[in-house]
């Protein structure tokens, strides 16, 4: 089965932690934020790490999550997604304002169970987003049991499989028991073996579940889309894991957005032209509209439209007004 996208597009996001929308270093995500957030929050550069159980944060939003959903909504970017980061009751609530104010514009997802995946979409989801409720074992083993019946429940084209992963070297002697490519393995030009194993608990336990053309094909069957964030770049932006984007773009017979690492507006053709179009982009830390100034969001929305590329200074960030 072949994607029939034609070009990759820009996806918005909301990440939410203790309420508030931020840009987080994604390996850096440890501890749940299931009690408010009291403290001040800390940006990277401006306050430190806050301490080792405290995420690195690039950036905090004084506004809240409807108001990138409206600009969102007024500037049509559709199939963004709103990630709760945590248990906090406060991500909820964020989440649902988000929702009610593009109502079927924007995926959910964190914590989503098959007991509320039904009462995220009624909430105005347009897809729920399920990663950690499909891994049993303590998140190790991928339960193919609790898709099916995830997928039968809502339905395959509401649902969308996050399959965020880790690099891992291979070694010569698994290589050799294995058959390349078809078994995840990809081959670098200076000889490194290397593959892509799907990491659950915030990023930080590795998942007996490799990327590869069969696992991918074999979950598609149950979802309409897979979100993959590099977890080795998230956050970072010094550059997208384009061996991922390539292989991703070869393996997946449905759509798949991509997030990690993401540093320049060019990043959007180079996804285009990695994946054959066939993988989408998020990015996140380096937009202006997060406090970044690599990217502006307003080139994003253009890139969207067909138009072409520009240097030229933006003259607004927010939404089409």
């Amino acid at each position: 089965m072949e994607v029939s996208r034609r070009r990759s597009l820009f996806r918005p996001c909301i990440d939410l932690h203790g309420g508030k929308v931020k840009q987080i270093v994604g390996g850096s995500l440890k501890a749940d934020d299931a009690v408010a957030v009291e403290k001040e929050d800390k940006v990277e550069g401006t306050g430190g790490d806050g301490g080792a159980e405290e995420p690195k944060t690039n950036f905090v939003a004084n506004e809240g999550a409807e108001y990138f959903a409206q600009m969102y909504k007024d500037d049509n970017c559709v199939g963004g997604h709103v990630i709760k980061l945590g248990s906090n009751p406060a991500n909820d609530e964020a989440a649902r304002k988000a929702l009610a104010t593009w109502p079927n514009g924007l995926q959910v997802g964190g914590g989503i169970v098959s007991d509320n995946a039904e009462e995220w979409l009624s909430a105005g989801a347009s897809h729920v987003i399920v990663t950690s409720f499909l891994f049993t074992e303590g998140g190790t083993l991928f339960s193919f049991d609790r898709l099916r019946d995830l997928s039968t429940r809502i339905g395959k084209e509401r649902l969308v499989v996050d399959l965020s992963c880790r690099r891992v070297l291979v070694g010569e002697a698994e290589a050799k028991e294995g058959s390349g490519e078809s078994d995840g393995i990809v081959l670098l030009e200076d000889g490194t073996r290397l593959c892509w194993q799907v990491a659950t608990n915030k990023w930080q336990t590795l998942a007996d579940l490799r990327l590869s053309p069969s696992v991918l094909k074999r979950i598609a069957e149950f979802c309409v889309e897979f979100l993959v964030h590099a977890a080795d770049v998230e956050g970072l932006c010094r550059g997208i894991d384009e061996e991922l984007v390539q292989a991703l773009g070869r393996w997946s017979p449905i759509p798949v957005t991509y997030a990690g690492g993401a540093r320049c507006v060019e990043d959007l053709a180079r996804v285009e032209r990695l994946s054959n179009g066939c993988v989408d982009l998020t990015i996140g830390s380096a937009l202006d509209i997060f406090g970044g100034s690599a990217v502006r969001y307003r080139d994003c929305i253009r890139w969207n439209a067909g138009e072409a590329l520009t240097s030229e200074p933006s003259k607004d960030v927010g939404g089409s007004k």
